[in-house]
């Protein structure tokens, strides 16, 4: 497996994922799914074959969507501003989450964007396989 590639798409998905959530929310699933495919498509296969199925390509996307998903949550760990603006959008001044809360909400931020930028990273490995795959 090529480590670099693996690393500097989890680096794309991580900064792509943060700007993306700054400017405009709904579209922050663009950053795991160009991270998983530029981990496969980019990749030129392992092993003794050099070619990449669907499967490599998703753990090659999942690799990258781990990394990425953890370098997310723990730039939303340690930056409180990005916790407190995530509580603000989540509940809009219900009360529910309090001072006393925080760390506990951190925590759920933090599994959350390691799971959805897993699965997201694992969908676009998929799709960069199969651009790999056609390209050859």
């Amino acid at each position: 497996m090529d480590w670099k590639i693996i690393g500097l798409s989890a680096l794309l998905n991580a900064a792509l994922t943060l700007v993306l959530l700054l400017i405009f929310f709904p579209l922050f699933f663009i950053g795991p799914l160009t991270g998983g495919f530029l981990a496969s498509y980019v990749s030129k296969g392992y092993e003794d074959y050099d070619k990449i199925d669907t499967k490599d390509g998703a753990v090659l996307g999942a690799m990258s969507g781990l990394i990425g998903g953890i370098l997310i949550g723990l730039i939303f760990f340690t930056g409180v501003g990005f916790i407190n603006n995530i509580i603000g959008l989540i509940s809009t001044e219900t009360g529910i989450i309090t001072g006393n809360n925080i760390i506990i909400t951190g925590y759920i931020i933090f599994q959350l964007s390691i799971i959805i930028s897993f699965i997201l990273g694992i969908i676009g490995g998929i799709i960069g396989a199969f651009f790999n795959r056609n390209q050859n």
